[in-house]
């Protein structure tokens, strides 16, 4: 049994809400990334934010869900 999903803009403020978290969440690193890319610096990112990590993996999921 399908979870009913809203459609048109109200259910599309889902994914969006989501990527403005997950990137609030990210915001000191990703400045320090841009400054600086290194591989000690990405995995610090990523394993001191898993869950705004993986929201950012799976955004294009979202979309394709919530556009239904």
């Amino acid at each position: 049994m399908e979870t009913p999903v809203r459609r048109g803009r109200a259910g599309l403020l889902v994914p969006i809400a989501l990527l403005l978290f997950a990137l609030a969440d990210l915001r000191v690193e990703l400045q320090l990334l841009l400054d600086h890319m290194t591989l000690t610096a990405l995995g610090f990112a990523i394993r001191a934010h898993p869950l705004a990590v993986l929201v950012l993996l799976l955004q294009p999921s979202l979309w394709r869900h919530y556009r239904r």
